[in-house]
């Protein structure tokens, strides 16, 4: 194959994927890092049922609610409100894994939605938790939201404490 062949050949591949790329690029993607401390975060339900086949083992359903007061984080130029987290676990002695569901209210009522996975890690006096998902979908202007979401939170049950570090990757849909 001569240059001129090669030539012609790579700007046909190049035109022929531009259209496809042009979303893409259009998406430019943003990073939010916020913390939720214990004082803004409250269990509002909860419920431990015994499974009854070794001790300790329990399935649990929460809902929290947390506000963001002060210096809250803003996604694409909005700031968040408040934030229910409702999941669900299983736990053998404080250690297990769970699902959650977040919805995400901002000052304009808008509202974005993830579903994440967790591990439990019991340890003494407070559990620790990993949470990974994505971003399930949005209203208003967040319709058509795309991303990911890591995290961390540490909890005690039996005070209510429940604070938590989230990161939220996301790019806008068109």
């Amino acid at each position: 194959m001569n240059r001129r062949t090669t030539l012609a050949t790579l700007t046909l591949l190049s035109l022929a994927t531009a259209p496809t790329m042009g979303p893409a690029i259009g998406q430019e993607k943003q990073h939010v890092s916020f913390k939720s401390p214990a004082e803004t975060s409250k269990y509002t339900q909860q419920v431990n049922i015994d499974v009854g086949d070794v001790p300790n083992h329990i399935v649990r359903a929460w809902e929290v609610h947390r506000t963001y007061p002060n210096a809250p984080p803003t996604f694409n130029g909005i700031k968040l409100v408040e934030e229910w987290e409702r999941g669900i676990g299983d736990r053998i002695d404080g250690n297990g894994d769970g699902r959650f569901y977040h919805v995400y209210v901002m000052e304009n009522g808008d509202k974005f939605f993830t579903r994440t996975t967790n591990t439990v890690q019991s340890t003494p006096g407070k559990l620790n938790v990993l949470i990974v998902g994505y971003i399930t979908g949005g209203t208003g202007r967040f319709f058509g939201m795309q991303g990911n979401v890591r995290g961390s939170a540490s909890l005690d049950l039996k005070t209510g404490f429940n604070e938590s570090q989230t990161d939220i990757d996301y790019s806008m849909g068109k």
